[in-house]
């Protein structure tokens, strides 16, 4: 029997302002002669003023399925519960994040400004990432922005979204946020010069530990489950919205891999991205990509061999895994993997494709009756190699035999659920 997920196209992106630049009165005095006036030098052709940056305000108060622990009231955002906080970290202070609208732009940027309307106990701090979706589909990873430090996005992107994160003291005061404006533009450099393309994506051996926490609240919202799979990551550069796999892994262990999304932050760090270049890594740019902060830490004593918060670091994990996808892959105990950071790649010999709907499934083949290999909690980003004619499948007025080859997931996709116009996907070749 065929199993098909349900729909859920996403509504119309909303529309934030647009910029309003007045129109002042001009009086121009003219006690020159029209010879004068002949001889006046041309504006130059190349003096054109840049385009006026795009500014908006999101509506704080339209908190979603999304956001992790916030209430909205009496106009402003603020941590629901003080003891609440990411599973994985094991830390002591309330913590609350807010995914908010993705604002559509009528033309490409790459740089995002942000000022924060806000109370901030000193207990207290409130944390502002930003990402940018390509007109491809492909969102880039979060960046970090502060009031006179905009976020630098690493390509040009048509939306624009604004992650809030705030944190207190366990039973503390909490951040107030009343309001958040965000300003984009184009910085107009020249684009460097394009990199040769990767094969694949970025791997590293990392020492992995297991999350359990059965009970507990990740990251993103999501309460964990016995059999769990999803891995957390130190840092929240790579953290998927609940239910998403939009920044996901491929983990091998010794017995098998298994792709899995990062739905918690964690362990030890929140802020060590240690599959980015040294260069781009947010902090700790003086370790080689690769290599986590805490590994550093416990095998050579780096950082006085302590963690970001300045914990002593107990073993030199750079990844947790859910339990289901830590026994999944062979382990038995704490111990090494080599991770595959799916969304580092930038492109090789495949194309991304947005997808659509829940539980989509992955098959062997491309029919419906073959071996489920894997399958896409929700909406996603995935990379084709090929296509092929398989059964036809027939969902919601629509019939297509073409079915796509995901070498992430060894298996095939119909292409009824990759969110495109066309039923076979132009520019990818044949299998």
């Amino acid at each position: 029997m065929l199993t098909l997920p349900t729909r859920r196209r996403g509504a119309a992106p909303r529309r934030g302002p647009r910029s309003r630049h007045a129109l002042g009165a001009t009086v121009c005095l003219l006690t020159l002669a029209g010879t004068a006036l002949a001889t006046a030098p041309a504006p130059a052709a190349d003096a054109a003023p840049p385009p006026p940056s795009a500014f908006w305000r999101p509506d704080l108060s339209r908190t979603g399925a999304d956001d992790v622990n916030v209430r909205y009231e009496s106009g402003t955002l603020r941590v629901r519960d003080g003891s609440v906080n990411p599973a994985s970290l094991g830390r002591d202070r309330g913590y609350a994040s807010a995914v908010l609208e993705t604002h559509h732009l009528d033309r490409p940027v790459n740089r995002v400004a942000v000022s924060l309307d806000a109370t901030v106990p000193a207990a207290a701090s409130v944390e502002v990432d930003v990402r940018g979706r390509a007109a491809d589909g492909t969102w880039t990873e979060w960046r970090s922005a502060a009031t006179g430090t905009p976020a630098e996005l690493p390509r040009h992107v048509v939306d624009v979204q604004a992650r809030l994160t705030l944190w207190n003291a366990e039973g503390g005061a909490t951040a107030a946020v009343r309001a958040l404006t965000l300003t984009a533009d184009d910085t107009g450099s020249a684009p460097a010069e394009p990199a040769p393309k990767a094969a694949s994506a970025f791997s590293a051996r990392v020492y992995a530990t297991r999350e359990g926490l059965v009970g507990h609240t990740t990251a993103n919202g999501h309460v964990i489950r016995e059999d769990d799979h999803f891995v957390a990551l130190p840092s929240r550069r790579a953290l998927s919205p609940n239910g998403s796999g939009q920044y996901a892994v491929r983990v091998c262990g010794p017995v098998r891999c298994e792709t899995a999304p990062v739905w918690d932050v964690g362990p030890w760090n929140t802020h060590d991205d240690h599959w980015n270049p040294s260069a781009q890594r947010e902090q700790w740019k003086d370790l080689p990509r690769g290599l986590p902060e805490a590994q550093a830490a416990y095998e050579n004593g780096y950082n006085g061999g302590r963690d970001e918060f300045g914990r002593q670091v107990a073993n030199p994990a750079g990844i947790d895994l859910a339990d289901g996808t830590f026994y999944n892959v062979g382990l038995d105990d704490n111990g090494w993997v080599t991770v595959t950071y799916l969304w580092t790649d930038d492109g090789g010999d495949t194309t991304s494709f947005p997808t659509w709907g829940t539980d989509v499934s992955i098959r062997q083949q491309a029919t419906t009756t073959s071996t489920r290999v894997a399958s896409l909690p929700g909406p996603t980003t995935v990379r084709v190699r090929c296509q092929v004619r398989g059964q036809l499948v027939n969902y919601d007025g629509h019939s297509n035999d073409a079915w796509s080859y995901l070498p992430d997931y060894g298996g095939y996709v119909s292409n009824i659920f990759l969110d495109v116009t066309d039923p076979w996907l132009p520019d990818v070749p044949t299998c």
